[in-house]
């Protein structure tokens, strides 16, 4: 392992830019003192943040630059400000320099997978790179992907995906054998697309360091049925944010429950604990961190709106993975799944 993590950080990105982003890195820093920090973005914003950190400035190298993508820019016009060198670009860039191992940013979704695939290029045997997000459960939590970087796919492209999802579940929980499902309208075999049903007969048959389970359901998501689901982007992303949103309600329903008459606000003094553990577990800010899987380097995304515990969360992700090689791991699985296919053919 790696005496120090090296990080790039696009300091610009975000709803709230370097004012969450460097006391989100002071955070990380108190929990891995292994830190290096590349910095991003405008000088004059950031270096009085970080001169109010003193630990955290001892270890990072800021990078000026005035260029910042904006959270609405769309992808290709972002990308022809990136190139002249904008936050995000340098930051993706110092990756594929190997002046990093991670790159994190909170900065817009899309201008970050269309740089990404630029500078990093796809792994190979990895047609198409996937959006992997944790998601909380009833058990723990689970790794669903894709959640937004592919709409639709074939059946080679869920086997792919799932490879990646297991290689992060191995990283990341410390499994050694992860349970896969995919997502499906029933766990019945004969239900579904062609393209998921080719792609469980696939993954039935595979010799991968894996536990396929077969189809799980939408609710098996929040159960924690599987490790890992796997999906195509357009039904994950909607899985997502639905699941958000409810999330949202469920609180508000909660907390205009316990205000609505002094009977319940006596219970809530009783009961807090138990509302303050149910918060946190739905909290994003405790599952923070998107990671687009399939490039030749580790991309973390951080939900733009979260605050600098948020933050810190996508930092722990990244150092995690790298710390227990991600990228290796996806590669020798990718590597056996090809030498299957040979074998097939």
């Amino acid at each position: 392992m790696s005496s120090s993590l090296k990080i790039a950080v696009d300091g610009m990105g975000g709803d709230f830019g370097p004012e969450v982003i460097v006391p989100g890195l002071a955070i990380a820093l108190e929990r891995e003192p292994r830190l290096e920090v590349l910095l991003y973005g405008d000088e004059k914003k950031i270096q009085p943040l970080l001169d109010a950190h003193p630990d955290l400035k001892k270890i990072t190298t800021l990078c000026h630059t005035d260029i910042a993508i904006t959270m609405d820019e769309k992808p290709s016009a972002a990308l022809r400000r990136g190139r002249r060198g904008a936050s995000m670009w340098m930051a993706i860039q110092a990756v594929k320099n190997g002046e990093a191992d991670v790159v994190i940013s909170a900065g817009n979704t899309g201008a970050l997978m269309v740089m990404a695939k630029i500078l990093l290029k796809s792994m190979p045997g990895l047609p198409r790179p996937a959006m992997a997000a944790i998601w909380p459960t009833t058990r723990g939590h689970s790794i669903v992907l894709d959640v937004g970087a592919n709409i639709g796919a074939v059946a080679h492209h869920l086997v792919t995906f799932a490879v990646m999802g297991e290689a992060m579940a191995r990283s990341v929980f410390g499994l050694k054998l992860p349970t896969v499902g995919l997502l499906n309208v029933g766990v019945e075999e004969v239900k579904g697309l062609d393209e998921v049903k080719e792609a469980a007969r696939l993954l039935r048959e595979s010799s991968l360091p894996i536990e396929y389970r077969g189809f799980v359901e939408g609710d098996d998501i929040s159960r924690g049925t599987v490790d890992v689901v796997v999906t195509e982007g357009f039904t994950g992303n909607i899985a997502l944010k639905t699941a958000e949103g409810t999330a949202r309600q469920f609180g508000k329903f909660l907390k205009d429950a316990l205000s609505s008459t002094w009977m319940t606000k006596l219970g809530y003094l009783f009961a807090r604990g138990a509302f303050q553990a149910v918060r946190d577990k739905l909290d994003p800010n405790n599952n923070n961190g998107g990671v687009l899987l399939g490039l030749n380097g580790i991309v973390v995304k951080s939900h733009g709106g979260s605050d600098a515990r948020g933050f810190s969360s996508a930092i722990n992700l990244a150092t995690n993975m790298v710390s227990n090689g991600l990228l290796d791991a996806i590669a020798a699985d990718v590597e056996h799944l090809q030498q299957a296919e040979k074998q097939e053919k």
